[in-house]
């Protein structure tokens, strides 16, 4: 190559710009017949790029939330759509899947860690029926509604799943076992958004409704758990009106998340015609490996046979699993597709919120 005098030198491995990911190859999948340890590694290739964006987004949300008291699953959605350019890259998009898809499954099979049989026989017969019961009609209300806005139905069991049962890790659950469909990440988006800003309003506003209709501590408590949508927002108000109160909002709210499992059972039951197969030719099972991982930790954790601080840590990784995993849905999601939803959807998960918390505070002070 020729130059100019006075001219600098050109190097052929200069970068032609910085708008993407300069010298990440895109990588293939193996092809057919590879060795296993070879497809493995080619695998890692292949998730490594938009794996670690992931994982950054989820310790940058994390270290927001614990430093500014915000919810951290709002944090890592809201700064995974702030590099949403990122994710639709043809290198990234393999490993962004896999957080969004395999962790995300991970996250929810550790959530079994957290709860033990004990814990839920010593609510008593009558808070379950309250749990329980607010489950299924929120359910039910969201999937009546959404028929009412001329929604999809199945857009109202994943927002009244996710108001009912915890938030935004019910959310990307139920969402994992509904039929595919064009919207179904942008809908996922929007729930974990509405019922991640709705339980941060009713952690500062419920604790104040329960004072305010004289309930006792346990009432309090049960009060708080059985209609607060995620579990760290429960924890916070409760504990905020006395330790009784926190203690028992926090068993109600861990009988919630244990209905994770019943609830998506019935779901995926429900739409099971609906859902293609696979390239095998075969339909996905009926229970996902994943659960059956949650029920096997739920046996593990009553039995006591595994050490308490093994469970917390199994618990913690979970918590990071659903973090990086919401991670990767922001990345997923374009800011630009929520502005378009309309006011019917914001409006079907405040009614859902409003249906919990009806049922809970008339079975409470008239049951």
């Amino acid at each position: 190559m020729t130059r100019e005098p006075g001219e600098p030198e050109q190097h052929e491995f200069a970068f032609a710009s910085f708008d993407s990911l300069e010298g990440v190859p895109v990588i293939a999948p193996a092809p057919a017949g590879t060795p296993a340890y070879l497809r493995l590694y080619r695998a890692a290739q292949r998730i490594m790029p938009g794996g670690l964006i992931a994982i950054v987004v989820a310790l940058a949300a994390s270290w927001l939330a614990d430093h500014y008291g915000a919810p951290v699953m709002l944090f890592a959605l809201l700064l995974g759509m702030a590099v949403n350019f990122v994710g639709q890259d043809a290198r990234c998009r393999p490993g962004i899947d896999f957080m969004g898809r395999t962790v995300l499954r991970l996250g929810v099979a550790l959530l079994g860690a957290r709860i033990t049989l004990d814990q839920v026989s010593s609510l008593g017969g009558k808070v379950l029926v309250i749990a329980a019961g607010g489950v299924i009609l929120t359910i039910l209300a969201g999937w009546a509604l959404s028929r009412a806005f001329k929604l999809k139905p199945d857009f109202g069991i994943l927002t009244g799943g996710a108001v009912a049962i915890c938030g935004a890790s019910a959310a990307l659950a139920l969402s994992s076992v509904l039929p595919p469909s064009p919207t179904r990440e942008r809908d996922t988006t929007l729930t974990v958004v509405g019922v991640t800003t709705l339980s941060t309003i009713a952690m500062v506003l419920y604790p104040l409704i329960a004072a305010g209709l004289d309930l006792t501590h346990t009432q309090a408590g049960v009060f708080l758990g059985a209609t607060i949508h995620d579990v760290a927002q429960v924890v916070g108000a409760g504990y905020g009106v006395s330790q009784e109160a926190g203690d028992t909002a926090t068993i109600v709210k861990l009988f919630r998340v244990a209905l994770l499992l019943p609830t998506i059972v019935i779901v995926a039951l429900l739409f099971r015609s609906k859902v293609t197969a696979g390239p095998s030719g075969k339909r996905p099972p009926l229970v996902p490996m994943f659960l059956l991982g949650f029920v096997a930790l739920v046996a593990v954790n009553s039995s006591g046979v595994v050490a308490t601080g093994v469970m917390e840590q199994t618990s913690d990784a979970s918590r990071w699993c659903l973090v990086t995993a919401i991670a990767a849905l922001g990345a997923k999601t374009s800011l630009g597709e929520l502005v378009h939803v309309g006011w019917k959807p914001v409006l079907l998960i405040v009614a859902e919120t409003v249906v919990v918390l009806g049922w809970v505070l008339a079975m409470l002070l008239l049951g």
